[in-house]
């Protein structure tokens, strides 16, 4: 299923942040960031989705990196391939759980650290979900005001990414992304 483009925001002359409804898995860009947890154990939310979609070798791809790197951070996410997903890279992205402290900032790390990755692969676009807002329990409305804010702000730094997307599994959150992007 195509996703729905809700809304385009031009945040610099050469960069677009997109608002779809639609399923993260099907998108067709240069990487998707995935909710993950510290050791990269895909087993329920969004992580299980992408696993389940793009196959095996993503789970196989982040039990080696863990390995290699050990746990990843909110600041420094990790990059498998995407299997038989559309996208080339999955970028794994920890956001953290509500109520452990000092959420706001570890979901704005998280962001920027995808980001930040996506420009040294020197990647052109990249599509986030709604980081944190399933199962690790953070408030829609702030998660998207962070979301939003860091994305502004990492486009006020040079960056190879001329497409940003959000994309959202429900409208409810589609409708809440969408009142914080003007």
């Amino acid at each position: 299923m195509m996703s729905i483009l809700e809304k385009t925001i031009r945040i610099t002359p050469t960069i677009e942040l997109e608002i779809r409804l639609g399923d993260l898995t099907q998108e067709h860009v240069d990487a998707i960031v995935n909710a993950a947890n510290q050791h990269l154990s895909h087993g329920g939310g969004v992580a299980a989705g992408i696993v389940q979609a793009g196959g095996w070798i993503i789970q196989k791809e982040s039990d080696e990196w863990v390995k290699k790197h050990g746990t990843v951070t909110h600041e420094k996410p990790a990059c498998t391939s995407a299997g038989k997903l559309p996208s080339k890279f999955v970028i794994h992205a920890v956001g953290p759980v509500w109520g452990e402290g000092d959420e706001d900032k570890k979901l704005a790390d998280a962001v920027k650290g995808s980001l930040t990755l996506a420009t040294e692969l020197k990647l052109e676009s990249i599509a986030f979900p709604a980081i944190s807002t399933g199962i690790f329990g953070f408030p829609k409305e702030r998660a998207a005001q962070i979301m939003v804010k860091s994305v502004f702000d990492f486009c006020s730094h040079p960056t190879t990414l001329k497409i940003i997307r959000f994309v959202l599994w429900d409208k409810d959150t589609l409708n809440i992304f969408s009142r914080y992007t003007h």
